[in-house]
């Protein structure tokens, strides 16, 4: 009898990943379904950034890289940080790896002891719980609703802090809200946070580009959390590069250290052509960031208008992402059990994934189609308002 260890047998599969491979299969079944599930820009890799990758076979970057990541990225990243963020990493306390999940995987399994526990504000990314079980942590969960915009507060925070706590792992802008922490709103955390010299700060800022506040604070960028804080990015969202897998750790030395003898182990550095590719992309023009963000807030307004018809639902307005956060305040009966739409050319639904049940994460990473027709079907379910149509809309359901 084959044996599957009891460490893969407690953790959750991706849900984002299974609605993926949900609509693959009715794909290849002849239904014709889009889909939205996965937090991945629909624009294609900007061509100074292919031309970089081409230019790298060319010039035969075919080898093994560093397990680090090659000197020259981790400066131009460094510079990036530096130059954007105002926050100072050194080329040795960056650790590229093969997209920012690993990045973040890395730095759990290289801090994380079996029994400490890790504070996770909610709605959140559907692997960090996930994450924390792989490296026998205990996920402690803060939730915050709508009305607190999906923000976690100082007196929340203090409250779950313990002397087991290892981590606390937030995310601005936000997966899946779309929340950004203001200045202020960190400021409170940290006045927290500094009084906990044994707690380090994951800050994963991966959607730091798609953001519609016009400002962006880092938490790395406060003095009293000098030495504590490991930043989470790459160039996935950013630069439309979700297939070419390079994600970074910045943080303490120590840290860094840890996380490259960990990676050594069990993937060794990342692909040097994608490397190169992200290289140029920190390095060239940013002008494809500001003109894929701009898109990005078209969606999100329509969206957050049409979401705002539903009856008995309460949208929030994203300060980034493309697309909102809904509470679902109908009586359960009326609520759909588990479900997700997918749409051509427009949104992707489903619910508890995130980890605050009756809330919808409603998403537009796709143009705006240009033609609607009715679909009665999913509006007399009081799932789509009147407005939002589509020829070919598909409601899938299980």
């Amino acid at each position: 009898m084959t044996q599957i260890s009891e460490r893969n047998r407690s953790l959750a599969v991706s849900q984002t990943l299974a609605m993926s491979q949900r609509s693959a299969e009715l794909r290849a079944k002849g239904v014709d379904v889009i889909n939205l599930s996965v937090g991945e820009p629909d624009f294609n890799t900007p061509d100074h950034i292919k031309q970089a990758a081409k230019q790298a076979i060319d010039d035969n970057f075919s080898f093994y890289s560093p397990v680090a990541g090659f000197l020259s990225l981790r400066k131009a990243i460094a510079a990036n940080l530096a130059q954007v963020n105002g926050v100072e990493y050194a080329p040795e306390q960056i650790v590229v790896g093969n997209g920012a999940k690993q990045a973040l995987c890395n730095v759990i399994l290289s801090i994380i002891n079996p029994g400490d526990e890790v504070v996770i504000p909610t709605p959140a990314w559907v692997s960090y719980v996930e994450m924390v079980k792989l490296a026998e942590g205990v996920p402690v969960t803060v939730p915050a609703d709508i009305r607190q915009n999906f923000k976690i507060t100082d007196e929340q925070l203090r409250s779950v802090i313990t002397p087991r706590t290892r981590m606390v792992l937030l995310c601005s802008p936000s997966n899946p809200t779309g929340a950004v922490y203001t200045h202020d709103e960190l400021r409170s955390l940290v006045n927290v946070l500094k009084d906990c010299p044994n707690v380090t700060v994951v800050s994963d800022e991966i959607y730091q580009h798609i953001n519609y506040t016009g400002s962006f604070t880092s938490m790395a960028s406060f003095k009293e959390l000098e030495g504590r804080v490991v930043v989470i990015n790459g160039v996935s969202k950013a630069y439309a590069m979700t297939g070419w897998r390079i994600g970074f750790m910045a943080g303490p030395v120590e840290i860094a250290k840890a996380v490259t003898k960990l990676q050594g182990q069990y993937t060794s550095g990342a692909s040097s052509i994608a490397q190169k590719a992200a290289e140029a992309a920190y390095t060239g023009s940013q002008q494809c960031v500001e003109d894929m963000r701009r898109a990005f807030e078209r969606r999100r307004d329509l969206i957050c208008g049409l979401a705002a018809e539903v009856p008995g639902w309460k949208v929030n307005r994203p300060r980034s992402r493309c697309g909102s956060r809904s509470r679902d305040t109908r009586p359960e009966s009326q609520r759909p059990r588990r479900c997700f739409l997918s749409v051509p050319g427009s949104l992707g639904l489903h619910r508890t994934t995130f980890r605050r049940p009756r809330h919808q994460r409603l998403r537009r990473p796709r143009p705006i189609p240009s033609r609607r027709s009715p679909c009665g079907h999913c509006r007399r379910r009081g799932i789509l308002p009147p407005r939002l149509h589509s020829p070919q809309l598909r409601h899938i359901r299980r």
